[in-house]
């Protein structure tokens, strides 16, 4: 009976030693023998090369760690070794396994001496598995890629550019190639073209815009930058009328800015002076409701959406005028400095605001200084803005036709009394609506051009 219970023993106990070996070590071949090969991703936006720019390599290994990474790249017979990392992590390293690396490729394709043409970028990652006779697994990319380093070219086809300081014209320009960014240049700003107005996709239609602070030496030019990087800035023929904006003395008073800021500050002002209230409003709110409408202009329709003169709020007379220069002054100092970006048209009260033209509703709501606002986008980056309204009648999305009602005329934002504040928007920046209104000003410097390049 001992023999036999001793027998029963000894076979448990050799089952129990070993699974505390072979159970480990199971284990331990699993892990080492792990088959998932790294993954190699990359940021390049194109398969395109141009003269020089910088191609971020990321590799991933979520088993043993990376061993190697190799990148060459190849064109034709000329292989070129662009790097080569190896990481620590194998079986006898004492190091913890690199899991994760960035390589930043720095390509300069003159440099290195390729040409216009195909190549391939070549990317090999090895890992520390035990597979394939303990070489690891392995991941190859093969990009296949075209280096480009010529820069496209841009035709301008309109002739004569005669813009006003505050004012807006039109530029048509063909390239030779597609080019994901195009448009005209006005100092540092970019207005971006549209294509497929004229039926070639690669004529491009700009409404630009130069500000009222523009100077006439301002720099005009067409720009494109093609999908390698290339870029191409051409000159047109252009001049800038110069203009002079009526310069106004307000006085301030802490009566005024009781009756008409205290509402638009947390608290009701309390605990602020009369001064910090008053900038606090005149200056920071109207700069973060400026920066609100003209981002509007980002997300314009590629189409005209209007057609001939805008109109005007009927039977109304003007209170102010675009660029009118406001300094304020307060017992008697300067304080602040501002420009009026629009007209304020002042008809009989609560009077109906019709669409100036055919648009469609991208803003309707209280925007701080100009308190109930409605913008609607024409197109090309148009906008036209209604603001001090009473009553808002159309929403968001709503499409308009000319002459649809928005509104009506109110007080409300930083408005002294019952009138509507008009504006026009080129993009990002406030034009002078004069020239919208005038049916000569359109057909010569809008419409007129779009009809001389359609019939060439």
């Amino acid at each position: 009976m001992n023999a036999k219970h001793n027998h029963g023993f000894g076979t448990v106990l050799l089952l129990v030693l070993l699974a505390v070996v072979l159970i480990p070590s199971a284990w331990f071949l699993y892990t080492r023998l792990e088959g998932r090969p790294p993954v190699i991703t990359h940021d390049l936006p194109q398969p395109v090369l141009g003269r020089e720019q910088t191609v971020t390599l990321t590799v991933v290994d979520d088993g043993r760690g990376l061993r190697q990474v190799r990148a060459i790249l190849r064109q034709g017979a000329k292989e070129i070794g662009l790097a080569e990392n190896s990481f620590p992590g194998g079986l006898l390293s004492a190091e913890a396994p690199v899991n994760e690396t960035a390589l930043p490729l720095r390509l300069n394709t003159v440099e290195l001496g390729l040409s216009d043409g195909p190549a391939v970028l070549e990317v090999t990652a090895v890992d520390h598995a035990w597979r394939r006779w303990w070489n690891g697994n392995q991941s190859l990319l093969e990009l296949p890629l075209t280096v480009d380093t010529q820069p496209p070219r841009a035709d301008v086809l309109t002739t004569f550019h005669y813009v006003n300081q505050g004012g807006a014209g039109l530029v048509i320009f063909r390239l030779s190639e597609d080019c994901p960014v195009a448009g005209v240049k006005v100092g540092e700003n970019f207005f971006p073209g549209v294509g497929g107005l004229l039926q070639d996709p690669r004529v491009m239609v700009t409404l630009f815009a130069v500000a009222h602070d523009q100077g006439t030496d301002t720099p005009l030019a067409v720009e494109a930058v093609d999908t390698a990087g290339n870029r191409v800035r051409a000159g047109f023929n252009h001049r800038i009328k110069p203009k002079r904006f009526p310069l106004d003395r307000l006085t301030i008073t802490d009566r005024f800015i009781q009756d008409t800021m205290f509402g638009f500050v947390p608290g009701g002002g309390a605990g602020m002076a009369s001064r910090e209230i008053f900038l606090k409003v005149n200056r920071e709110l109207r700069q973060v409701n400026y920066e609100t409408l003209t981002a509007l202009g980002a997300k314009s329709a590629g189409q005209m959406l209007w057609d001939g003169p805008f109109l005007r709020l009927p039977n109304a007379a003007p209170r102010a005028g675009f660029a009118d220069q406001r300094t304020y002054l307060y017992e008697g100092q300067e304080i602040d400095h501002q420009v009026h970006l629009g007209v304020d048209l002042a008809s009989l009260e609560r009077s109906p605001v019709p669409a100036a033209n055919s648009g469609q509703v991208v803003f309707t709501g209280f925007e701080g200084i100009y308190g109930n606002t409605v913008v609607l986008d024409h197109g090309l980056g148009l906008l036209s803005l209604y603001s001090h309204l009473s009553e808002i009648t159309v929403q968001v999305g709503q499409a308009v036709t000319k002459g649809d009602i928005l509104g009506r005329t109110g007080a409300t934002g930083l408005a002294a009394g019952d009138h509507l504040h008009f504006s026009i928007i080129v993009h990002n920046t406030f034009v002078n609506p004069i020239e919208w209104w005038d049916p000569g000003w359109i057909q010569d410097n809008v419409v007129g051009k779009l009809q001389d390049v359609r019939g060439r």
